[in-house]
Formats: structure tokens, sequence, C-alpha cells
């Protein structure tokens, strides 16, 4: 899953696809979709509001209005893409699925009854955020969710330390049989404890993904589709994938 955001202020300013002034380049995502496509994404995730800590989130109103262009760009572009978005309002799922057909909601927030309700309804694919708590899994078993994807939530597990013991608890998903996404791409949880930054942690985030796949992650959400790629193919041939 490759991270693009339509957003001014997400945490790591290689994803960005907006202009400095707040103008939504067409041009620009579809350039970004069409490598992302050819490095090996199997999913193109679109993010209008920032989340990372201590932000500011846009309007619901402002989040839409940044969403429109860059999808409309890319299923104009790139009818077959697979694509998700990256949005924690109802509202703004609803309007997207009615609009452009059927997409993945990425959901960090954990859901709400609407949520939940506004998925089942139309039957897409949902990405349920437990933010480290494993007890929030519970809900597998009372609500319609064959199409739910189990998401960890590292960055808001509750901090670092927080952050690496639910990694260490990853194998106990393995009994839900449901596609497992880890999205640790450039993420304080690797960059505070070595004193590096976003922008100069690509080599231990690569170490961590591949510690996903060994513990039972299907799908990687990233910043760097290629060199991600490269370490799913190997992991592949170590485990007679190919």
């Amino acid at each position: 899953m490759a991270i693009g955001n339509v957003t001014p202020d997400s945490f790591y300013a290689g994803s960005r696809l907006m202009n400095g002034d707040a103008r939504i380049d067409t041009s620009r995502v579809v350039a970004w979709a069409k490598q992302a496509l050819a490095d090996g994404a199997d999913i193109l995730d679109i993010g209008a509001c920032s989340t990372r800590p201590g932000s500011t989130p846009a309007s619901e109103q402002e989040e839409w209005r940044r969403l429109v262009p860059a999808l409309e760009a890319i299923r104009t572009s790139l009818p077959d893409a697979q694509l998700s978005i990256d949005t924690f309002r109802p509202a703004v799922a609803k309007q997207a699925i009615n609009r452009f057909g059927s997409l993945i909601i990425n959901d960090i927030s954990g859901g709400s009854k609407e949520m939940y309700d506004l998925v089942s309804q139309y039957g897409v694919p949902y990405i349920f955020t437990f933010a480290g708590d494993y007890t929030r899994l519970s809900i597998l078993s009372t609500r319609d969710t064959a199409h739910w994807i189990l998401d960890p939530g590292f960055g808001f597990c509750g901090g670092v330390d927080r952050d690496y013991e639910c990694l260490r608890r990853m194998d106990a998903l393995r009994i839900y049989n449901r596609p497992v996404l880890v999205g640790v791409s450039r993420k304080s949880m690797i960059y505070k404890p070595l004193g590096l930054t976003p922008e100069t942690c690509l080599a231990p985030t690569q170490a961590l993904q591949l510690y996903a796949l060994e513990h039972g992650a299907t799908i990687l959400r990233t910043h760097d589709v290629r060199d991600t790629k490269s370490i799913v193919e190997l992991w592949n041939k170590i485990n007679c994938k190919l």
C-alpha cells in the first residue's frame, strides 16, 4: 500500500502531493500514482487530513475539497487501480464511495457505529485500527466484519514503548484469520530511539517491516514502494512463495 497525502502538513514531506499554496496538483498526484504502481504497489492510499501528532485536523469540508480532485484524477488515468482513502469521517467515506465506487476505507480512529454501519451497508473493505488495545478485537465477533482488515495502529498506541509492545504481540492476530496491515513507515517509533528523522530512517523502517512480515503482516503501508517491494520479494523467496 503506497502512501500519498494531499495535505500540506503530513509528517513526512516526501508523501505530500499538495502545492505550497494549498492547491491540488493533479498531474503530480497522477505521476505519484503511476510511479507507485510501476514500483509494485497493489493499493494506493490517499489521505486528505493529516493525523500526525500535534496536528490540527482539516475540517470535513476541506478534507473533501482536497480529496475529490485527487481521486478523480487517478480514476480517470488509472481506472483499474485499487484505491484506499485515509479518513476517519463517515460522511467523507460515504461521499467518496457514492462518487467513486468501491474503495477501501482506512480509518485510523478505530471507528464508530456510524462508520461500522456504513462499511457494512456498502460491503467495502474497512481497515480497523485498534491502536494497540487488543481487547477491542472482541468487536469482530459482534458485527459484520468479513471485509475488515486489522491494523495494530503503530504511532497511535500511546508512545514508543507501547508501539513495540504491540509489535511483539502481532502473532496473536493470526487467530482472527483476517488480513493484517502494518504501517510503521518512517514513524517516530523508529526514528526517535535512533536519534534520526523521518527522512533518514529508511533502513530501520525496512528492518521492522521484515519483522512484521515474519509475524503475520499481509499488507505493508509504506512511503517507499520500490524498497519495500524488494523486501517482500526476498521474504517470499526465503519462504518459497515465488
